[in-house]
């Protein structure tokens, strides 16, 4: 599902009245058509609700009295506070203020705070408040009456109902730009846009439905549209049963480069979680010295040790021996728990040009990058970076502030110059493309942010990897499978108590759950 700024949006709307030919009334009434069959399956019991519309001058207002008009030939009876005068309305807000007013509801005209403070008496009696003031269109704060009018229905005690996006946030970005409606339900038309679906301003969204208006789903599949919302459907197919005749040599073989003294519960988590998720076979390359640790955690892993630093860090001169290991491999995860010791780090450096498979990089290897991110460039297959804000930061040269504020700009743009998928960890995970694509992940839950769940998330990776040939599908599938994961965790037993150890726990339910479509 594509998410769009407001001029996209707009430009999907050009299109489908100029060139298509369905005219602006008949978009309008599709949209308040929605909204109000969305309203009354909520409440059930609607002819007993006492409804209040605050509408604006403009098509969000316009939308709003096609609300009204559909209640009204329900029995409902609501209240329309218009914020202006009706002479005032134009076009397709004109015609529907008009058609609502001859069949008899009620509207009234609060043009100025003196006659709303008039009117906004009835947000006392209201059970449920409809925001259709402002609309997607607001790129400055809401000020003066405006805010005023916002401020009083977050006052009310009424449930409160959102028409496309609550008045006074900005469509096109996630910070709350001003005075906002705070709504408990907001139902968008056709597609959400950037403020629906991350926080801080998700917070004041609500429950997100997305109401159909008709407009033809081919308008949606331009390229130039490169924001999209994962969905159930993409990843379904990476889950479907296993052929009878399969073997464990079907579904690939792992190399995993992990762990150093005191961090070998990285190596663990990550091959644990590479197996579950369907890996047919699994080698962790760990330190000499960590391996007795590896070795016992999970007895379906396979461990090779490699020569280490004094610190029990990978030497430089396991170089060539983790070579000869990934000759056999389908895949190699690089990074967990592995430290940034000198030695280490000349053997990252040395390594990334020769590796001749797909790759994942994770963790310290993705810092140790951070001196040179033009080893990115190095590589001759497939490679995926997942870090988290920190460490995107880092390979930025950027502080974490200004990577968590302009992360729609800065993943496309990195996945771009070198070349890589770019899994941006964290609340609503991006997943960047080479080609300018970012896919935004809905599954997962505050309770991830925990030690470890980035070395769950790269094994889930690097084993989808091994198994399907489709990169980009086969990370989106790993992450949407990871946060279902913590989500199924959180219903069990609280996000508190979710450590990343759960998520391997409950990453077989979670993948039942995609498969149970089969």
């Amino acid at each position: 599902m594509k998410v769009l700024t407001s001029q996209q949006m707009k430009e999907i709307d050009r299109i489908a009245i100029e060139d298509l030919g369905i005219i602006g009334p008949i978009l309008m009434e599709n949209a308040g058509l929605q909204i109000a069959m969305e309203i009354m399956d909520s409440f059930p019991n609607i002819n007993y609700e006492e409804i209040v519309i605050v509408a604006g001058k403009g098509n969000n207002g316009g939308d709003g009295f096609v609300v009204a008009r559909h209640l009204f030939n329900q029995g409902c009876r609501p209240h329309v506070i218009l914020l202006a005068k009706m002479k005032e309305l134009k076009g397709d807000a004109a015609l529907n203020a008009g058609i609502t007013h001859r069949i008899g509801v009620k509207i009234s005209e609060a043009p100025t705070e003196k006659e709303w403070r008039v009117q906004k008496k009835a947000l006392n009696k209201a059970t449920i408040v409809l925001d259709a003031i402002i609309g997607t269109g607001l790129t400055n704060p809401a000020k003066g009456f405006y805010a005023k009018v916002i401020g009083d229905i977050n006052t009310s005690e009424a449930y409160t109902i959102a028409v496309d996006i609550p008045s006074g946030l900005s469509s096109d970005s996630f910070q709350i730009i001003g005075p906002c409606v705070e709504a408990d339900l907001t139902i968008t038309l056709a597609a959400p846009k950037i403020a629906h679906v991350f926080p801080p301003a998700e917070e004041m969204v609500g429950e997100l439905v997305v109401a159909d208006i008709s407009v033809p789903p081919e308008l949606f599949e331009d390229d130039r549209l490169k924001l999209e919302l994962v969905e159930e459907e993409q990843i379904i197919p990476y889950f479907k049963p296993r052929k009878s005749d399969a073997h464990k040599g079907n579904y690939g073989h792992l190399f995993i480069l992990s762990g150093s003294l005191g961090k070998t519960g990285a190596s663990v988590m990550a091959g644990k979680a590479a197996l579950k998720m369907g890996a047919g076979l699994v080698t962790i390359g760990t330190p000499e010295s960590c391996l007795p640790i590896v070795a016992r955690a999970m007895v379906e892993l396979m461990t090779e040790p490699l020569p280490e630093t004094p610190k029990k860090t990978f030497s430089a001169d396991a170089l060539e021996r983790s070579l000869e290991l990934l000759q056999d491999k389908d895949a190699l995860l690089l990074g967990p728990g592995i430290s940034s010791h000198a030695s280490t780090a000349e053997f990252v450096k040395t390594l990334l040009p020769r590796i001749k498979v797909p790759v994942v990089l994770d963790a310290d290897a993705l810092n140790i990058l951070a001196e040179k991110p033009d080893l990115l460039k190095s590589l001759k297959k497939t490679a995926i970076v997942t870090p988290h804000p920190g460490e995107f930061a880092r390979l930025l040269d950027l502080s974490t502030k200004e990577v968590v504020e302009k992360k729609l700009e800065l993943g496309p743009q990195f996945s771009q110059e070198y070349g890589v998928y770019l899994v941006l960890k964290g609340y609503r995970t991006l997943i960047c493309t080479p080609d300018g694509k970012t896919y935004i992940n809905p599954t997962g839950n505050p309770g991830m942010a925990t030690a470890g769940s980035g070395d769950v998330l790269s094994g889930m990776i690097a084993s989808m990897i091994i198994q399907e040939k489709d990169p980009l599908l086969a990370t989106l599938a790993a992450v949407f499978v990871h946060g279902l994961s913590g989500d199924i965790g959180a219903q069990k037993i609280g996000e508190k108590a979710l450590t990343a150890g759960k998520l391997i726990t409950y990453l077989p339910a979670a993948i039942k759950a995609v498969s149970s479509y089969y």
